[in-house]
Order: C-alpha cells, then structure tokens, then sequence
C-alpha cells in the first residue's frame, strides 16, 4: 500500500513539475497523512515515529540546497514525504539515486545549452530544471534497485 501512494504521489508531481513548475501541497498532505496513518496502524507510535524519522531525513538532506536558493521548498517537501512513508534509508538512498540523476540531466542539459550558444542561438529564453523530475525517478529507482541502505 505505501508503494502504491508513493507511486500515484510521485507520478502527480512529475506532472505538475513539469508542467506548472510546482510541486502541490495537496498532493503531498494526503500522501503525509497516509504515511502516518499506514505506519501507524502497522507499529503504533513506533511507526508513527519511523515515519517522523523518514519525514525529516528527507527535508534535512535538501535543507541546504534549500536555503542556497538551489532548489524549491516543493522539493524539500516531496523528499520529505517520500521520507515518511517509505522511511529514512529508503529516503537516503532515493536521495543518492536523485543527486546522481540530477547530475546526468544537468550535464546534459549544460552541453544542449552550450552548443546552442556555439550556434549563436538565444539561450535566454531556458529556465531552470524541475528537480521534482530528478526526486521521483531516483525514487523509482530506490523502489525498483533497492532502498533499504539503512533501514
């Protein structure tokens, strides 16, 4: 049930990232109340607690990015509630997964740009990459691959 609504959370968050550039509130509260609810109701308070310890090592290793003004705090969320329900090393390995996605798209979107200003070609008009893109698939990964790094 927990990979189901990661699942059906980080595929909404594809979208509106792709889309709108943002990463919805309204989909990551549900997502954060079902984390909750799902640990819970399988440990009590240590699953409540398991899922709290997920939530912050999430947020935590974006918090720097975060406040570099690298990253949005729809990011930092979406890694959070990724956190929350799959738990900390689940998060932490979803997160090396994104860190190393991210890089590849970044390098690649780097030499796009770069050869486009080679062509005298107007590269103003670029914006940024939406890492809610880079999160979900090091997410899938970490499901798909394996995620229990400290678990």
């Amino acid at each position: 049930m927990l990979a189901a609504v990661l699942i059906t959370m980080i595929v909404i968050c594809v979208i509106t990232d792709w889309r709108k550039r943002k990463i919805y509130n309204a989909v990551l509260a549900p997502a954060l109340g079902a984390a909750f609810i799902l640990h819970g109701a399988e440990a009590g308070a240590a699953g409540v607690g398991y899922s709290f310890l997920g939530l912050l090592a999430g947020m935590g290793l974006l918090l720097i990015p975060y406040l570099m003004k690298g990253i949005g705090a729809g990011d930092v969320k979406m890694l959070g509630v990724i956190g929350a329900l799959m738990g900390p090393g689940f998060v932490f390995s979803a997160f090396l997964y994104t860190a190393l996605i991210g890089g590849v798209i970044a390098a690649a979107v780097i030499l796009i740009r770069y050869r486009r200003v080679r062509r005298g070609q107007d590269i103003t008009a670029y914006r940024a990459i939406p890492y809610g893109i880079p999160i979900a698939l090091g997410a899938a990964c970490a499901l798909v691959i394996g995620g229990g790094v400290l678990s």
